[in-house]
């Protein structure tokens, strides 16, 4: 077990905060309001998505983002292969076209797994571009005149060094210094995946940050006031999923309460949901039936996603694809009635993870004192209505681009460890919080197998935990395996043997088991058996 695993399983969801800085709770279009460094200092912030990327930079006391060679704020995280030629970003998503089958999106569902993770298998029944299995790890085969084998880190290697290009250009200098989100529930092979990928790429990573600190980052949430108290939802309807957190802001430190995430509805729901009327609207005009020609709906997805950006600003959008099919080009105008009533059902979808959330945490509406918007499709106007109806006395934070707010934040996070390098502050603080619940599995007297858990996800740290544990009394020994759910399948951390225990032939072992994270990361676990005295302990050390 490495001694950094626990330390990665820590939420630095809870900035390190300066009380000096002052930082309004607004955020204007593609910046943050000033803070108080040294004019000359310069950092990075980057938010690497499942479908998109985004760059901020922190300069003379703001953080803004920067657009890319094409103009825009926000790049897709596609890359593409061509012979012995990379492309990155929207030539390669609108090359996907004519070269899926060496094209990679979405290269973060397999970051830092195993070939086995059920989310590489299902990552690998969607990709156009093969999927491999090497060493158990998973590796992308791109065909051509050279057949080779690319590993997730490299593709992600490849869109991290765009966004250091495009900050630098941006820049006129060269600047390394980067803080790089994660979601929440990232486990600690993915964060180790992605920030090796970071460093290839040429950054100097101070620090991976989680998404929903960020965005408050962003909006200056708890800096104004850092003696008050509240509640905050950050609501992040990204590409392929929806997270819904709860954080409570007391005297300006953050700790994160619940989280939940659906990833079985993502922006990517909406563009589909589009494409199909597409592909309707074409059969009723042309009588031609694409909607299983692969590369004819690719091509409508592409379309359907700049008429879904469009839509979120403008009451109806155009829709043209050139040769869509058979030598025909499709000409088509949606409006955005028709795009909320093609979603309806996807709308209603997207508020329920809030609904289950707030019954998770044991908070109701009226609890929450601020929402904070997040992805790109958080933009869509009818979305904000509904999440403005469901908090109707909750200020709803959308001013800053939702796509781009977790950006801005990794930015101020990434200037003000800049900062904190050149002139240390002594009034900064640190809270931590446990990432992922951990958990013991247990066999119950069916034999069926169960997880009970000794520390929630969200717990504040250091934290101490006492439980009784029981087990069958004619055994003379007892494995207990301690796990992390940072996903839906619990992974492995560590496992205790109780050995030479007395062997009961009516009754069972009671064994109290003490759970202690501190603060650096560190976990131990201490169990005895109450009649025989016998006493086993692991510990897994905190990152140096």
């Amino acid at each position: 077990m490495s001694s950094q695993y626990l330390q990665e399983l820590l939420g630095l969801v809870e900035m390190k905060m300066n009380f000096n800085l002052s930082v309004s709770t607004a955020v204007q279009h593609g910046s943050a309001s000033a803070l108080k460094f040294p004019r000359s200092m310069a950092a990075i912030g980057v938010h690497f998505g499942y479908t998109c990327a985004c760059v901020a930079i922190f300069k003379d006391g703001r953080a803004e983002v920067v657009a890319n060679d094409a103009g825009d704020r926000v790049t897709p995280a596609v890359v593409a292969y061509r012979d012995t030629e990379q492309i990155v970003g929207i030539a390669a998503k609108h090359g996907r076209v004519r070269n899926a089958a060496n094209t990679v999106v979405k290269v973060k569902q397999v970051l830092g797994r195993s070939f086995k993770d059920p989310e590489v298998q299902k990552h690998k029944a969607e990709s156009k571009c093969p999927l491999i299995n090497k060493g158990e790890q998973p590796f992308y085969e791109m065909t051509g005149e050279t057949s080779r084998h690319v590993a997730p880190q490299d593709i992600a290697r490849l869109i991290l060094h765009k966004m250091k290009e495009t900050a630098q250009s941006a820049l006129g200098a060269v600047v390394t210094e980067a803080v790089i989100t994660v979601p929440f529930e990232f486990a600690h092979a993915q964060k180790v995946a992605l920030r090796e990928a970071a460093e290839a790429a040429g950054f100097r990573v101070l620090r991976l940050i989680h998404e929903p600190a960020a965005a408050l980052l962003a909006y200056g949430i708890g800096q104004d006031c850092p003696s008050g108290k509240s509640h905050v939802l950050v609501y992040k309807l990204g590409g392929t999923s929806l997270s819904v957190t709860v954080l409570q802001v007391n005297g300006g430190m953050f700790r994160v309460l619940n989280t939940h995430t659906d990833h079985s509805i993502g922006g990517e729901s909406f563009t589909a949901a589009l494409a199909q009327h597409l592909a309707a609207e074409f059969k009723r005009s042309f009588k031609q039936d694409v909607s299983g020609n692969a590369r004819a709906m690719l091509k409508l997805m592409n379309g359907a996603d700049m008429a879904k950006h469009s839509l979120s600003t403008l009451g109806s959008a155009n829709c043209f694809v050139d040769s869509l099919h058979d030598g025909m080009d499709f000409d088509c105008n949606v409006s955005r009635a028709r795009f909320e009533l093609l979603c309806s059902s996807l709308f209603n979808k997207s508020v329920q993870p809030i609904k289950i959330l707030l019954e998770m945490t044991g908070l109701t509406t009226s609890d929450i004192n601020q929402v904070v918007l997040c992805g790109g499709s958080a933009r869509i106007p009818r979305l904000q209505q509904m999440i403005k109806d469901l908090f109707a006395d909750v200020e709803l934070l959308s001013s800053a681009p939702p796509d781009e707010v977790i950006a801005v934040g990794a930015a101020m996070e990434a200037g003000l460890l800049v900062g904190r390098e050149i002139n240390p502050s002594p009034e900064s603080v640190t809270v931590e919080a446990c990432a992922s619940d951990i958990l013991l599995r247990e066999v119950d007297e069916s034999g069926a197998v169960v997880f009970s858990v000794l520390l929630p996800s969200g717990t504040p740290l250091p934290a101490r935990r006492h439980h009784i544990l029981s087990g069958p009394g004619h055994l003379p020994s007892l494995c207990l395996e301690l796990y992390h759910k940072s996903t839906q399948q619990p992974e492995r951390l560590a496992k205790i043997v109780l050995k030479d225990l007395e062997t009961k032939e009516d009754g069972n072992h009671d064994i109290d088991a003490v759970v202690t994270m501190k603060r650096d990361g560190s976990l131990h676990i201490n169990c005895v058996e109450q009649s025989s005295g016998r006493n086993e302990a692991v510990s897994i050390p905190a990152a140096s």
